[in-house]
């Protein structure tokens, strides 16, 4: 085939871990909903998120696409106040129930008959966060005049990726996250493994540069980082492509074989 219609073709169409090609720009359209973000594309195209299982493990990876993520306090915590920042529109949309505790029957009975539902303390707690990030200027120049929750597919390492950018801007991308100790950021960062965020968003959004802004939860001081560094950007490149490997290892066979997977300990 002509390599110029090659690379039109391409351009336009990408090929999903189904093995089915699909034209970019209906994905793109379809991903601002988050059922079909979070289900059709987590199920045939890596993120992030993904290669951080595949990092923690191929069987923690293999669990979790096949039974979902458990639920944890953070993640309902980051989740309302990204909402509640990002898409205020939808903040307003969830179901607050006028209790301080999960476990009180009246959650329980909303929970039954709304799904997700969050307590008051929740929602306070988003809007003390969100508030100090109003408050401070540096913060919302930022995000001013960007896109929020954009969403990006794309070939990374020959593979389907997704993404969808808190704040992408003309010349780079910005991240904004929680944390219960700002001071450390700079190792956890590493250790939540971050860079691989950067190094995917970067690609995918064809950004020369990777921010984040970040809102430690107690003291409620915020953090903004300068364009993360080449070595930041390379640790996820290399983590990716480690990852990439083990899942070729182990999910690009003709049998799905993870029993006899072990990690080396020397002492």
């Amino acid at each position: 085939m002509d390599p110029i219609i090659l690379d039109i073709i391409m351009n336009t169409q990408i090929q999903l871990l189904d093995g089915k090609f699909y034209n970019r720009k209906e994905l793109l359209s379809k991903m601002l909903d988050d059922d079909f973000y979070y289900d059709f594309m987590h199920k045939f195209a890596f993120s992030s998120s993904s290669i951080k299982l595949l990092l923690d493990s191929p069987k923690t990876y293999y669990n979790v696409m096949k039974y979902g993520s458990p639920e944890t306090q953070a993640l309902r915590d980051g989740y309302l106040m990204h909402l509640l920042l990002l898409t205020p529109e939808y903040f307003e949309k969830q179901i607050f129930v006028d209790v301080q505790s999960k476990n009180t029957k009246k959650f329980k009975l909303a929970k039954e008959e709304h799904g997700v539902v969050y307590t008051m303390k929740e929602k306070n707690d988003a809007e003390r966060l969100v508030e100090q990030f109003y408050r401070n200027e540096p913060a919302m120049q930022m995000i001013k005049g960007c896109q929020n929750e954009y969403p990006g597919v794309g070939l990374v390492q020959g593979k389907p990726f997704r993404a969808k950018a808190d704040v992408l801007c003309d010349d780079y991308v910005c991240d904004i996250k929680t944390t219960s100790n700002l001071k450390n950021f700079e190792i956890s960062a590493y250790n939540f493994h971050y860079d691989v965020q950067a190094y995917v968003y970067t690609e995918i959004f064809d950004r020369p540069d990777f921010r984040f802004v970040v809102i430690d939860k107690g003291s409620k001081d915020i953090g903004i980082s300068n364009p993360v560094s080449k070595e930041f950007i390379q640790s996820g490149r290399d983590k990716v492509a480690y990852a990439l490997d083990l899942y070729e290892k182990h999910f690009e066979t003709e049998e799905l074989e993870l029993d006899d997977y072990y990690i080396e300990i020397n002492l």
